[in-house]
């Protein structure tokens, strides 16, 4: 099965512009800010097609030099671009810090912006009757009642096509209260065919802050998903499917830039997925593509493309392909 013009990944949600300090410290303090992009989906699309996959991304920006410089970056990466432009709110901004290194923080502009906009027409057809895979995160579901009812919209097309809907958690505090996130997020997880969570997010979905990754695998999966994984960090993942329990160790790295490397690991766990490779392969995968982000700087500027990825995999000692 495949998509619109031959697209296997189709994710939704919103990207911002960025703006990120020259070094490490207090941003205040900071002689000049670099320009980019960033968005978790989006992050995934990126490391998707890095891979060799075809992938689309599906959002909404303003009509400003920021939402130019949103389309123009992430065709640059190859992903086909389904953004609509809105004249009435802007392209959402994040600026980002290292206060001390290895550690990063950001501050979000994006309350009323053309992403928090998305609405269940912005969604394209062609995309969503044929792709194999669609991905989206709570960070969309958290942004308005529109984009929450986009992700549940795009979610039943997918699996009424046949396709396959992958969903992280992805919960972000400062977008909303802890309960109506839990209380929302409960009622997507019976649309999800594969699952991704943090044992923070896992814990908060479950109730059940002392379980161990296994356990909040198999409550989550109870829910409906056929594959459940959480992350645990520097601990490595687990994953519960019909094939059983996988877990995986993460890779040591020098950490240099830690955001964006949950969104590398499902970047590089659905590339296996759409490869065919069985789940310890995809759990491989994962684990290899986020390392390769926690060691970089920015949130999808250094994901592999394949030589890459044989080069992580073969300083770690594992083979996915």
């Amino acid at each position: 099965m495949s998509g619109g013009n031959g697209v296997e990944l189709t994710v939704v949600g919103e990207t911002m512009a960025t703006l990120s300090a020259d070094h490490v410290g207090p941003l205040r303090y900071a002689r000049g800010l670099g320009l980019s992009v960033a968005g978790s989906e989006s992050t995934v699309a990126v490391g998707a097609a890095r891979l060799g996959h075809r992938a689309a991304w599906v959002g909404r920006v303003g009509d400003d030099e920021l939402g130019a410089l949103v389309r123009t970056r992430l065709r640059g990466e190859g992903l086909d671009v389904r953004a609509v432009t809105d004249g009435e709110a802007p392209t959402g901004l994040m600026l980002k810090e290292q206060p001390v290194a290895g550690q990063a923080r950001v501050h979000y502009y994006r309350a009323g912006s053309a992403g928090s906009r998305l609405s269940p027409g912005d969604l394209p057809d062609d995309l969503l009757d044929g792709t194999r895979v669609l991905h989206t995160s709570g960070i969309t579901a958290a942004l308005s009642a529109t984009a929450l009812e986009t992700v549940r919209e795009a979610a039943r097309r997918v699996r009424a096509a046949g396709g396959i809907v992958s969903f992280d958690l992805n919960h972000r505090a400062r977008l909303w209260p802890r309960e109506r996130a839990r209380e929302t997020l409960l009622a997507l997880v019976p649309l999800t065919d594969v699952l991704f969570a943090s044992d923070d997010e896992a814990a908060m979905l479950t109730g059940d802050d002392g379980a161990a990754p296994e356990e909040a695998c198999h409550a989550l999966r109870a829910l409906g998903p056929d594959t459940v994984v959480v992350t645990s960090g520097a601990a490595g993942a687990v994953s519960v499917s019909a094939a059983g329990t996988v877990r995986t160790e993460a890779l040591r790295v020098r950490a240099v830039d830690p955001v964006g490397a949950g969104d590398a690991f499902v970047a590089g766990y659905l590339s296996g997925l759409l490869s065919g490779l069985d789940e310890a392969a995809r759990m491989a995968r994962g684990t290899a593509v986020g390392a390769v982000c926690v060691a970089t700087q920015g949130d999808w500027e250094g994901l592999p493309d394949l030589a890459g990825l044989a080069s992580a995999e073969a300083e770690a000692g594992t083979v996915t392909r």
